[in-house]
């Protein structure tokens, strides 16, 4: 699929395209209303859209992800709705009576020695707090808000976070849980980078230079 990627909004790679297998695996029901949270280029929104959901609206924080949404939706000839903001905007909108049936997210999850979330740049992207999760707990969190009855959330995220505490607080919520695929990679430049910072937190052994990459799969009764 041609995409267009301005400098600063992330370009997909191993993680989009697992949590992409994920959502072929999990198939779309007839009429599926779709969230993409923190969209990027929007691909796997208009995926969703290429798969039969009714409706998918993309959001992102970045305005120039916005505008990379948009332009790739056009490109394709898609009806994508995609409009900038995150969890709160997703948020309000399923609370006034418009949840989603399926929400796809490949939010900030790279550990970072930052403990604030970077607000404007290409780190926005994958910077995730000290221990990766500042995004990844608020949508554990706000699932169940965010789905409709019979819903489901897809999400991917490194191992690195913790997978079992993500299926914790998912379960915790109410929501059945479990990893839906994974697989392992070299460390990209992120991590290379970090990973003396990482060994010295204990969040990588000593020489480990490869993650892996988790799906999880929330569903609500």
């Amino acid at each position: 699929m041609l995409l267009l990627r301005p400098p600063g909004v992330y370009a997909p790679q191993d993680d989009t395209w697992l949590l992409r297998q994920a959502l072929h695996d999990a198939a779309l029901a007839p009429g599926a209303r779709v969230l993409d949270l923190c969209t990027g280029t929007g691909v796997l929104a208009m995926t969703a859209l290429r798969m039969g959901a009714a409706e998918a609206v993309a959001l992102d924080a970045s305005p120039r992800a916005v505008l990379a949404a948009r332009c790739n939706a056009w490109l394709h000839r898609l009806p994508l709705t995609v409009r900038r903001g995150d969890l709160t905007d997703a948020l309000a909108e399923a609370e006034h009576g418009r949840p989603f049936d399926v929400v796809l997210t490949n939010p900030p999850y790279v550990p970072s020695p930052r403990r604030e979330l970077p607000r404007r740049g290409a780190a926005m992207c994958w910077d995730g707090g000290p221990d990766g999760r500042a995004v990844l707990d608020r949508l554990c969190a706000y699932a169940p808000s965010l789905l409709a009855r019979g819903g489901t959330m897809l999400m991917v995220h490194s191992a690195l976070c913790g997978t079992r505490v993500t299926l914790d607080l998912l379960r915790e919520q109410g929501l059945k849980s479990s990893v839906v695929a994974r697989t392992t990679i070299p460390f990209g430049p992120v991590l290379r980078e970090r990973a003396a910072w990482l060994e010295e937190r204990g969040l990588i052994a000593p020489g480990q230079r490869t993650e892996e990459l988790v799906v999880v799969r929330a569903d609500r009764p």
